[in-house]
């Protein structure tokens, strides 16, 4: 496990401090998970750009054809 040290204005740690306390976690595990879902969520972007990249018109109409022209069931029904 590595060690960082950071700046970050007095009003943030301010912040952090007190939403660990409520959380009732370390301001550690807070900041860990934080940087955690913004890597997750940047690595998504990139994946869905990507995935976006290689679509094509041709292969979604060949998907939606394979779709049943069937009506919904009622459960799924929204009036």
């Amino acid at each position: 496990m590595s060690a960082i040290s950071i700046r970050i204005p007095d009003s943030l740690h301010k912040q952090v401090r007190e939403m660990a306390r409520r959380e009732n976690v370390s301001i550690n595990q807070l900041v860990t998970l934080a940087v955690a879902e913004k890597v997750s969520a940047l690595e998504t972007e990139d994946y869905l750009k990507s995935r976006g990249d290689r679509a094509s018109r041709e292969a979604f109409v060949a998907a939606l054809e394979k779709v049943p022209d069937a009506e919904p069931d009622p459960a799924d029904r929204v009036d």
